[in-house]
């Protein structure tokens, strides 16, 4: 089964209570600290409804898989695609026309009559 690196988990590993908040971060890529603070005040202010608010959320979002990102930088990657899919296509695109760029340099450079690099070919034989 794969997993789906878009979607919102619950973080019961890092998070304090039911990972909830701590999967908001991570999704978001907010500081769960801020969004622990905003669950806070408002659960002051609206008692009974972020109450049932927040274990609904802990009902609905699954247990976060425990290799769902390899690294930091990939879970950056990923909080970048859920913020703005568009900007990161972008990125992946300018990535690879850059590395196609360098390749298309590296191939002319071989197949061009280069009369220094067959000199010392020479020499070598």
């Amino acid at each position: 089964m794969s997993v789906s690196r878009t979607q919102l988990y619950r973080d019961k590993a890092n998070g304090k209570w039911l990972g909830v908040c701590e999967g908001l971060g991570n999704y978001t890529g907010v500081d769960p600290l801020w969004i622990r603070l905003g669950f806070l005040g408002l659960f002051l202010f609206t008692f009974p409804m972020m109450f049932f608010i927040y274990i609904g959320l802990a009902m609905v979002t699954s247990q976060q898989p425990r290799d769902l990102y390899s690294s930091n930088e990939d879970a950056k990657f990923w909080q970048g695609v859920r913020a703005n899919p568009r900007r990161s296509t972008a990125e992946v695109r300018s990535k690879l026309r850059e590395i196609d760029r360098r390749m298309a340099d590296i191939e002319t450079f071989y197949t061009s009559r280069n009369t220094q690099l067959a000199d010392e070919i020479e020499r070598l034989r």
